[in-house]
Parts: C-alpha cells; sequence; structure tokens
C-alpha cells in the first residue's frame, strides 16, 4: 500500500495534544476495522513523523521533551503537513526561517492543516488569505490582526476551505478524523474514533 507521508511540525512550547492528538489518529488508522489490524501497518494509510527546525530535543508545554524524527534540512517531501499550536508559536511569528519552512513545504503538500494557533504561523506565512478559518478560542483576534482578509468562523472546530484549521487542542483530534474522512470515508473515521474510544462531534464549515 502507498502510505501517504503525514509531517507534524514540533517546536519548543508546543502544545501536547496539539501534535500528539492528530499523530494518534492517523498512525492508529486502518483500512480494516478491529483492534487485530492495528498490530501491523498492513492496512494503515499514513506514515506519520515529527520534524522541527533543529535535530535537538524539542520542550512542549508541561515540560515534555520529544525527539524529532527529522530536522528541516533531512525531512522528507510530505503529502500532509500537519502545524499544531501552542504557547512558542508566538516567538515563531517572527521567526523567518520557520515561516519559509511552512510556505516551502505547504506548496508541495497536498494538504494544510492546524490545530489551535497553528493557524497563525499559517496566517503569518499568508496561507491563509481570503479562506475561512479558526483557531483557539484565545486567539481569534490575533488571528484577524495577522491578516484582515482572513474571515474567521469563532464558533466551528473545523473548518475546511482549502486549508484545514481547527480550534484549540482536543479540537485537532477532530480536525485529523475530518481529513481521514475525505480520504478514506466516514466509516473509517468512525471506527478509528471507535477504536480511540473517542466521541466525533463539533461543526465544520466546508467550502
Amino acid at each position: 500500500m502507498q502510505q501517504l507521508q503525514v509531517g507534524i511540525f514540533i517546536f519548543d512550547e508546543v502544545e501536547v495534544l496539539d501534535f500528539a492528538g492528530p499523530f494518534e489518529v492517523f498512525s492508529r488508522t486502518r483500512l480494516t476495522p478491529g483492534v487485530a489490524s492495528r498490530r501491523s501497518e498492513e492496512t494503515a494509510p499514513f506514515h506519520v513523523f515529527t520534524v522541527a527546525a533543529e535535530g535537538r530535543p524539542v520542550v512542549a508545554t508541561g515540560g515534555l521533551r520529544v525527539i524529532p524524527d527529522y530536522d528541516f534540512a533531512t525531512a522528507p517531501p510530505m503529502d500532509l503537513l500537519v502545524v499544531p499550536g501552542g504557547f512558542g508559536t508566538r516567538a515563531l511569528l517572527h521567526d523567518t526561517a520557520v515561516l519559509d519552512w511552512i510556505r516551502r513545504t505547504a506548496a508541495g503538500s497536498g494538504r494544510v492543516t492546524s490545530v489551535c494557533t497553528g493557524a497563525l504561523l499559517l496566517a503569518q506565512a499568508g496561507l491563509l488569505a481570503g479562506r475561512r478559518a479558526t483557531t483557539h478560542w484565545g486567539a481569534l483576534e490575533l488571528l484577524a490582526s495577522l491578516d484582515p482578509t482572513i474571515r474567521i468562523e469563532p464558533t466551528a472546530r473545523v473548518v475546511k476551505d482549502g486549508i484545514t484549521t481547527s480550534a484549540g487542542v482536543s479540537a485537532g483530534i477532530d480536525m485529523a478524523l475530518a481529513v481521514v474522512a475525505d480520504l478514506h470515508g466516514e466509516a473509517v473515521a468512525d471506527e478509528t474514533a471507535r477504536y480511540m474510544d473517542y466521541i466525533r462531534g463539533g461543526t465544520a464549515s466546508v467550502s
């Protein structure tokens, strides 16, 4: 099976569930239902890995240390880019190397997504111009200020408008399941959520 390559950007002060939630969804998705199918990669449609600016360990919120699989220089091409949020996004809004990498990677990816304040980085990179989007409720005004052309949807949990954005933290799980549903159907997404003992919910705005 040809697996889609899913790259998740991580950085200091990234919110743990922002990246771990989508990682869990994409890495546990199987096209064959049941617990037994999760014991092999035979019907796994995604290969998931993490990418950081440098190869050193990243310190996430709460002090969790994460060793990235790749750095910017060694990361392979991605079919799907996930940009999570967290307090660390504020410093990255002024990091030219990070913003350039996001632009380049997004240009080569079939799909671009964000969780929580990851949308701020997409906006600062110019990728949300003229699109509908959302982010964590505490950053909606900041998102609007970065690019006034963005049409903010403050009550949506997941917004799909060319780029898929989600509300805060746990909403990244809904975002990832929505991507699974788009690519492999609602039955696969529902079965993945059932395996995770996760109740799907929230509203989505679809273009």
